[in-house]
């Protein structure tokens, strides 16, 4: 994630690992921070909006 902000782009392979993930869906987050609570449900809106701060870099090709 830092390396990725402080040059403004991702990499081919963190693509691909953002994509994957994006693919997987946010069902099993959700249950997870349902089940757990607060605290886990802080942490999964950080994830989610660290997602969306990725996928509006542009890829280093």
């Amino acid at each position: 994630m830092e390396s990725a902000v402080t040059s403004g782009e991702l990499d081919a392979k963190h693509e691909q690992m953002l994509k994957v993930r994006r693919e997987e869906g946010n069902q099993a987050l959700f249950r997870a921070s349902g089940e757990l609570g607060e605290p886990v449900r802080s942490y999964v809106a950080r994830l989610l909006a660290m997602e969306e701060i990725l996928s509006s870099l542009p890829v280093r090709r």
